[in-house]
């Protein structure tokens, strides 16, 4: 990009980035660049929200809202009992970018999750995690070209998680690879557009923790090859302002595993069945996605469906399980089974019949089966806070076995959602003391066991901001996930949006600060259309002179 098509702004998104990780790689030298930008700048923790999980968070980031108002509450969007793996069309709220377009701004995205289908904006869109493999992108025909001008463009990796067969130094050359994707087909998209915002997320941050249980030399692998993305990135488009965020922090757990639904079948709100369709692993989901299919929800195979009918006569995968292991065949056999029929095979939550459950443990809450709301609920209205009042008081009560509470918080849904989508959060609010305790959904005998992770998310990301017109010297103590959004558009000259639930970010100057009453989401024909302004602003000169950055 020459200096006259220089872009207004940057946001590079890092998944699980946080300042503990950052520093330990700091100290060996290994992300210089991310170090200039956090020491250069004004740098700082960001507090997630609750839920602090992919899907959920990078639409509360790049929307400004709370998954109340916005509605993508995890990985998956419930219809009564059944779900579909959620997707931009369940986010119903503007995207910064669409903002960014109703006031002239063009924009190219790469890698966000929760991105598909795309905004129709000007400038591209190329979707990331949680779509299909071979998402639709932004405009008509981007991936294709993205493919033919790097060679190679991919979501997913080439393998299945778990498998054996490909070795970590394999797993390793395709984790750099994707890394290195993302930031040759941003440089390429910035290149053919000249956008004034762009937006680059790199994912395997996070993943590596996950899959390598927080290996220190894996994770700073991955760490370098982003470093040297970014670096290429910051050279090629020169940015006038560079903003860094992630959506949640990242660390160990230590301590206990708490299974949510065996405590809550002995305090007799669970019923349980062994021949349900129950929620499906995310692995299985993982792989139709990386297939490139986009199917929006799961049914049971054939064989799914003969391992829950076996379940039910009492030859669960536990009971098999422990009869290979006798002949030492178990690993042999659970290697080729595929992980849903070891769910239809073994006890599973009766959504329909239960008085409460926790669905999914991302969601750090509890369900109530709702007459009236869930298409069979069993508690009635007039019971509803009786019985959500019982179990806040349970779920507070739960001590591990050294006798430390597991829950920092058990409250209601209200203290963390509000909008018109609150009533897609969970009922009841759970928070892990610390984020030391791993939640599980799964019905598997002891209330406690060792964490099935070792690292996972945490509730403080981090932040930093440099550049043209922001006081690198600013405090930002209290930094919230919410406040990115409205940050950047403040940043630009353009008034953000008064639906936002964050706040300007004093990196920029605060008395030229101002929002605006947009459109609701959905009230034109189509998305990036129906985002207007009731108070038009000029191009640069105009919006910059009225921050104070111009004569």
């Amino acid at each position: 990009m020459s200096e006259s098509t220089r872009m207004d702004a940057l946001l590079i998104g890092i998944d699980a980035g946080c300042l503990p990780v950052f520093e330990r790689l700091f100290e060996e030298g290994r992300i210089p660049t991310i170090e200039r930008l956090c020491t250069d700048g004004a740098c700082g923790p960001l507090e997630s929200q609750i839920p602090p999980w992919t899907p959920s968070a990078w639409p509360s980031l790049y929307t400004g809202t709370n998954p109340g108002k916005h509605g993508a509450t995890g990985f998956v969007h419930y219809d009564g009992y059944d779900w579909h793996v959620t997707g931009r069309d369940d986010v119903e709220e503007h995207s910064l970018w669409s903002l960014l377009d109703a006031q002239g701004y063009s924009s190219v995205v790469v890698n966000v999750p929760v991105t598909h289908p795309p905004d129709e904006i000007d400038g591209a869109v190329v979707p990331g995690f949680i779509g299909p493999e071979d998402p639709r992108c932004h405009p008509e025909g981007t991936l294709e070209d993205v493919r033919e001008a790097i060679g190679e463009y991919r979501v997913y990796p080439n393998y299945t998680r778990g498998d054996d067969e490909v070795s970590d130094a394999e797993k390793m050359a395709e984790y750099t690879s994707l890394v290195r994707m993302r930031g040759e087909a941003f440089r390429y998209l910035a290149g053919r557009h000249n956008p004034d915002f762009g937006f680059v997320q790199f994912q395997k941050t996070d993943t590596v923790f996950h899959e390598f249980d927080g290996d220190e030399e894996k994770v700073a692998t991955v760490y370098e090859e982003t470093d040297a993305q970014i670096a290429e990135i910051l050279e090629a488009c020169n940015p006038k302002r560079v903003f860094l965020a992630s959506d949640h922090g990242m660390g160990p757990y230590e301590e206990y595993e708490f299974r949510v639904n065996e405590f809550l079948r002995d305090e007799g709100y669970v019923t349980v069945t062994t021949n349900g369709k129950g929620m499906p692993s995310w692995n299985p989901i993982r792989h139709q996605l990386r297939q490139g299919n986009d199917d929006r929800t799961w049914e049971p195979s054939t064989l799914e469906r003969l391992a829950g009918a076996a379940a039910t006569f009492g030859l669960t995968a536990r009971r098999a399980r422990r009869a290979l292991e006798a002949v030492h065949l178990d690993g042999i056999a659970m290697k080729y089974v595929p992980e849903n029929v070891a769910r239809t095979a073994n006890e599973q939550v009766d959504f329909e019949r239960s008085i409460a459950y926790l669905r999914a443990r991302t969601e750090l809450g509890v369900r109530i089966n709702l007459e009236g709301r869930e298409p069979n609920g069993v508690v009635s209205p007039e019971e509803y806070d009786d019985v959500r009042a019982a179990l806040i008081r349970d779920l507070e009560a739960v001590e591990t076995p050294d006798g430390d509470p597991v829950f920092a918080e058990v409250v209601p849904r209200e203290q963390y959602f509000h909008g018109k989508n609150a009533e897609k959060a969970v009922d009841i609010v759970t928070i892990p003391n610390d984020f030391r305790f791993f939640l599980s959904d799964q019905l598997a005998g002891d209330y406690f066991a060792p964490p099935t992770e070792s690292w996972n998310h945490k509730l403080d990301g981090v932040f930093a901001a440099s550049g043209e017109g922001i006081d690198t010297d600013a405090t930002l103590e209290g930094a919230h996930l919410f406040d990115v959004a409205p940050t950047i558009m403040a940043a630009l000259g353009v008034p953000y949006s008064d639906r936002m639930d964050g706040s300007v970010l004093p990196v920029v100057e605060q008395s030229n600060v101002r929002s605006n009453a947009y459109p609701e989401y959905g009230s034109g024909d189509g998305e990036a259309d129906s985002v207007g302004t009731d108070e038009p602003t000029d191009r640069v000169e105009n919006r910059l002179a009225d921050l104070g950055y111009l004569g």
